[in-house]
């Protein structure tokens, strides 16, 4: 006996839909936030019409945003077929692929400066700004009662950043004090040393959590369960897995031609702005950057799953203090760039007093929207330090 007509128009439009197109929908139509992706081409005309860097500068920011946003979730989705330890390698090489991307065109232009900064200001911004903002709106959400976290977990975040401020710190004490045997070369030379440990160190911890320490993330998994609202989606992936790798390659593409823009642009946005590339570096870039991950850590927070926020937000800068930062001083070093961790005293004692601010607040394993509050005032602080910043490192012998 033959199927019936609708039974078989059923058949194919299920086929369709589980092809090519229904990639295209899930991946770039489904997200609301892709409504900013027609900027990114409307940022290359504008450079080409009218050579405005600032508006291009601004309009590449926007067009970036879903970008780095697809570029996670399309690595969530390949990590479904991949297991836990590879899976855990993806999230931390494409977890902070933008990040990566951006730094890596600049350096290739010898804009170490602007590696820097926009990496350092990736770290203020998770740990003051979106966790500010996370606790302050959870903890206002969920006032009548004490939100919790894994304290173990956030322990071992605070150990990494504060071993990253180790490997920053000595960099720059030992050009300040000029007391290195050969002065501009022992400090490249303690860099690219410390890079490497510091990635080793990454890997073990890698290691350590997907491995010997599952019950880090156990409570994450226990927040999904309770959840099932939210697992229904999750537990089954929405595109298939070379779809996903067909995927990563044209995202990593278009963010590095929109990256190259950025990159090039970022001056000529300080002069038509009248606000100095320090503060649009370690400010402005990371904000609009990460706009996604913002979003996505205060919503977990109001959800009650602040296991998940500090993931995105003390988990992200970990990522980049410890793996980012070391290999793109590992990158300068193949391309015979001379990038170091020499972050210049300013940035690095910034970077000090915000880890143990941040290592305070979370030493309780509870948050509320007063922590909240303080972390986000003290972002304002930070800001507020780089706008009035001279940046004279281009002085430096």
């Amino acid at each position: 006996m033959y199927p019936s007509a609708d039974v078989a128009y059923s058949w194919i439009f299920k086929k369709i839909l589980m092809g090519p197109l229904r990639s295209i929908y899930v991946v770039l139509l489904k997200a609301k936030i892709n409504l900013l992706l027609p900027f990114g081409p409307l940022a290359i005309m504008l450079h080409y019409l009218t050579g405005k860097h600032g508006w291009v500068f601004f309009f590449t920011l926007l067009g970036i945003i879903p970008l780095a946003e697809r570029l996670g979730y399309v690595t969530e989705q390949l990590a479904f077929y991949t297991g836990p330890t590879v899976g855990g390698l993806l999230n931390a090489t494409f977890g902070n692929a933008t990040e990566m991307i951006i730094a890596i065109y600049a350096l290739k232009n010898g804009m170490i400066r602007v590696v820097q900064q926009s990496l350092l200001g990736s770290i203020l911004s998770n740990m003051l700004l979106v966790l500010g903002c996370a606790f302050f709106i959870g903890g206002t959400i969920h006032r009548d009662k004490v939100q919790y976290f894994n304290k173990a977990a956030a322990v071992v975040n605070s150990g990494l950043l504060l071993m990253a401020v180790m490997g920053i710190l000595f960099p720059a004490v030992l050009h300040f004090t000029r007391t290195e045997v050969h002065f501009g070369k022992s400090e490249l030379s303690l860099s690219r040393f410390s890079s490497c440990v510091m990635l080793i160190a990454y890997a073990s911890y890698l290691f350590f959590q997907l491995k010997s320490q599952p019950n880090l993330n156990n409570s994450i998994d226990e927040a999904n369960s309770n959840k099932d609202e939210d697992s229904v989606e999750d537990e089954a992936p929405e595109i298939t897995q070379w779809e996903a790798i067909g995927w990563l390659a044209i995202l990593t593409i278009w963010v590095s031609i929109l990256s190259g823009y950025l990159v090039d642009t970022i001056q000529g946005a300080s002069d038509s702005w009248n606000m100095p590339v320090a503060f649009i570096s370690v400010i402005l870039l990371p904000i609009v950057g990460n706009a996604a991950e913002h979003g996505s850590a205060i919503m977990f927070a109001m959800k009650n799953k602040l296991d998940i926020t500090l993931g995105v937000a003390i988990g992200s800068s970990t990522q980049i203090s410890m793996f980012v930062i070391p290999f793109c001083v590992v990158v300068g070093w193949f391309m015979g760039k001379p990038m170091d961790l020499n972050f210049q005293l300013f940035e690095t004692a910034t970077l000090f007093i915000t880890v143990l601010v941040v290592a305070f607040m979370l030493q309780e394993g509870e948050s509320n929207y007063f922590k909240g509050l303080m972390l986000i005032l003290s972002y304002l602080i930070v800001a507020a330090s780089f706008f009035v910043h001279v940046d004279l490192s281009n002085d430096d012998d």
